[in-house]
């Protein structure tokens, strides 16, 4: 992740303009959100910031590669943060999301596999969702049956 460099250093280094307002949303969410968050989340957790300027922040953090989208299926898009490479590349990892609370969670430690493409086929954007049971969703499930 960020881990080695200040919140302000990460937004500077991204070519992200530093505004209060963009430092206050990247410090919730890189402390915040340990897996995939949505909008709802964010606003949950900034309930005094406007629920544009949010969406406007979180399409600035995805645009610098800070921020990645991802389509659980659930309806509501969520985000992650982006690990990346030296070359400042997100590193695609895989995301499992609860058939029960609809959380996903991100696998950071376990990358997408490669899928062999049909010749010519250019590749924009790779996405890999498990979908199953959490832990405590599955305890609620097996003790209904």
């Amino acid at each position: 992740m960020h881990s080695d460099i200040n919140d302000e250093e990460v937004l500077r280094q991204a070519g992200v303009r530093l505004t209060a307002v963009r430092l206050l949303v990247w410090r919730n969410i890189r402390h915040g959100f340990s897996d995939a968050f949505s909008l709802a989340d964010l606003e949950s957790k900034l309930p005094t910031v406007d629920r544009s300027t949010l969406f406007r922040t979180l399409t600035i953090l995805a645009d610098a590669h800070l921020l990645h989208e991802t389509d659980d299926g659930s309806g509501s898009q969520k985000y992650c943060v982006c690990h990346l490479d030296d070359t400042r590349h997100c590193l695609g990892h895989v995301h499992l999301t609860c058939l029960g609370c609809h959380r996903t969670f991100c696998l950071t430690n376990v990358h997408i596999p490669s899928v062999p493409l049909p010749e010519g086929f250019d590749v924009e954007e790779t996405e890999y969702v498990v979908k199953g049971y959490c832990p405590n969703c599955q305890r609620r499930h097996l003790n209904r049956s």
